[in-house]
């Protein structure tokens, strides 16, 4: 029973769609095929805004951008029944939402028609017109509705092949070649700083297919790939008989293909197999020809995240969606995003990880101490061998640390270390509170930094690393890097006068903490960070600018930081302490896990001027 729009349910709802996917733009073209009103036209310039030539212009460089797939599309292209509006919208929404989504690439997957007949192509690749005028880079491929099923990819003229074969995309920027018949194509997008590659594969590869498959991929041996086809997946976990041909001759021995997509079967499921390097690949079968009209032109969002590591999927159609102001009716309402766990899904990939087989990312060189030394350096400690009696300071300021050992502990010695870290190297500290064991470092007597006051503004930088058997009971709140003296012997009486001067500590909670009493204040000044994760190196950085203190993590600005006035440190011109924390005035904690580089400079640096950049 189809709801009369007068009662204005199907626009609350379709509000919501709108306003959770479009991102508050206008879906220009599914609002105008259905008869919509169209925006103004500086609205129009703005969605549309591209390269002076008036192309659409991915951003090859962030590391947020999205692949859109199409997949069967047939029931819109049947014979006398031939409905363009729906493709065209959903191409529209690609065009017009290209730049807010960074939409690189189109993927069709194949049945475009239902019968493969001359004016059933026809109509379908002037739909397709529309990205073609404006330069977007996307891919087709043929089903088995639109060529004979019985055939290979060796089966010769075809009016889809007239339509879509290699010379409709001679001279595009993604396209990278063909295979002799022009029925299965590659192609190359740049994205989140590298290249990808869609490879394109006939309704039924040949042995000439196969043949120049592998050897696309070995042209390419360290380009992720995306290969597209039009029957794989038959069900969840499950391969058809060609989609398992597929995977033992093809995909299973190419460790680059990491992602595979096809129509053909419904409903929309997923599988993932273990290729033979040991890598996951995901494997997904979208159709929704067997929904409302023809499945209506449904879309698919594969929104790549690589610094969240992760795919995020979204399924839609633009056409109803862009019919939402006239009222939908209760299929489309259904219809317009579908939100079922093989629709609207994410998926975690580590992808360094991932394509460390084919194409490791190469590990950042070890930069020169005297790289490190810039202005106002006061000491500056790198660890790239074990110590067993000084670290000398590399500022030349005199600031030697000396190795204490407490109950019998030992200091060790890592090439492990922070992959942004200038020296490559750590030092290994297995501290414990009961009984308190460990070793730590101690400024030399009358090192200039135990008496520095820091008036004027100061930055603390440091790595760290904290182990898998780290134990609030046994390792909370060892100091990272510390001054000695008490606040009570330095005339501050306010907050616990037995609590030292100042400590780059770790709560039960693993959360960074900068306790310090300023010159101008009687009691402790603190800044928080957030709770750091086990088996991950951090870097520190406690920034004052003579005035204020911000502490960063991974060089961002945390939550807890206090706007009170903040000037300097204050000194009873002791010692500072590297891995060890003292309360009223005797060593109380050791740290247990990993540091590396530590800096300290006289002034506020800029986030760009840290260590890890």
């Amino acid at each position: 029973m189809c709801t009369s729009p007068e009662h204005g349910s199907e626009h609350a709802q379709a509000g919501a769609g709108r306003r959770n996917f479009l991102r508050a733009t206008a879906l220009l073209g599914a609002a105008a095929t259905a008869g919509l009103a169209l925006p103004t036209a500086a609205e129009a310039a703005e969605a549309a805004e591209a390269a002076p030539d008036g192309r659409r212009r991915p951003d090859p460089d962030s590391r947020r951008f999205t692949l859109a797939v199409m997949p069967d599309t047939q029931y819109l292209f049947d014979g006398p029944s031939i409905d363009k509006a729906p493709v065209e919208a959903s191409l529209r929404y690609l065009l017009e939402q290209g730049r807010e989504e960074n939409i690189v690439f189109l993927s069709h997957l194949g049945d475009l028609t239902q019968n493969g007949a001359e004016a059933e192509v026809s109509a379908v690749s002037e739909a397709f017109g529309l990205l073609d005028r404006r330069g977007v880079g996307y891919s087709v491929l043929a089903g088995n509705h639109d060529v004979k099923s019985s055939t290979t990819d060796q089966r010769g003229a075809t009016p889809y092949l007239k339509a879509f074969g290699p010379d409709r995309f001679r001279g595009r920027p993604t396209f990278g070649g063909a295979s002799a018949d022009g029925y299965n194509t590659f192609h190359l997008f740049r994205a989140g700083g590298r290249e990808w590659l869609v490879l394109a594969l006939d309704w039924r590869l040949s042995e000439r297919g196969y043949a120049w498959a592998k050897d696309v991929l070995a042209r390419h041996p360290r380009t992720p790939v995306i290969l597209t086809t039009h029957e794989l997946v038959v069900a969840d976990d499950t391969l058809s008989a060609y989609g398992q041909q597929l995977w033992n001759r093809l995909i299973k021995d190419h460790d680059q293909i990491f992602l595979t997509l096809n129509g053909h079967y419904w409903p929309a499921a997923r599988a993932t197999r273990k290729n033979a390097a040991g890598h996951d690949v995901h494997l997904h079968l979208t159709n929704y020809q067997n929904r409302y009209f023809g499945g209506a032109a449904m879309i698919r969002l594969y929104r790549f995240d690589l610094d969240r590591n992760v795919i995020d999927v979204e399924t839609v159609s633009p056409w109803i969606l862009g019919r939402a102001a006239k009222g939908l009716n209760a299929l489309e309402r259904q219809e317009m995003e579908l939100s079922g766990d093989a629709d609207r899904f994410t998926v975690d990939i580590d992808f360094a990880d991932r394509f460390s087989g084919f194409a490791p990312v190469p590990a950042r060189p070890a930069r020169p101490a005297s790289r490190m030394l810039v202005p106002g350096t006061v000491a500056y400690w790198r660890f790239e061998s074990a110590v067993t009696d000084t670290v000398r300071d590399l500022s030349g300021r005199g600031n030697d640390l000396d190795l204490v050992t407490v109950g019998g502990g030992t200091l060790g010695w890592s090439a492990d270390h922070h992959p942004d870290q200038p020296g490559h190297g750590s030092l290994e500290f297995r501290g414990r509170k009961s009984p308190l064991t460990g070793a730590y470092l101690r400024t030399v007597e009358g090192a200039p930094l135990n008496s520095a006051t820091f008036r004027s503004g100061y930055t603390v930088e440091a790595f760290y690393r904290l182990p898998a058997d780290w134990d609030p009971a046994r390792h909370a709140w060892s100091g990272i890097l510390g001054r000695t003296g008490t606040g009570g012997a330095a005339g501050k009486a306010g907050d616990d006068p037995d609590e030292p001067l100042a400590t780059l500590s770790l709560s039960n909670d693993r959360e960074p903490q900068w306790a310090v009493r300023p010159l101008n204040q009687e009691g402790i000044a603190t800044n928080w960070g957030q709770e750091t994760p086990l088996e991950t190196w951090w870097h520190l950085a406690v920034v004052n600018d003579g005035r204020h203190t911000t502490l960063y993590v991974e060089g961002c600005p945390v939550v807890r930081n206090p706007k009170a006035a903040a000037v300097g440190l204050a000194s009873v011109g002791l010692p500072w302490l590297l891995g060890g924390y003292e309360y009223a005035g005797r060593i109380d904690q050791v740290f247990h896990g990993r540091l590396g580089d530590v800096r300290i400079v006289e002034r506020a640096l800029p986030v760009t001027s840290f260590m890890n950049h």
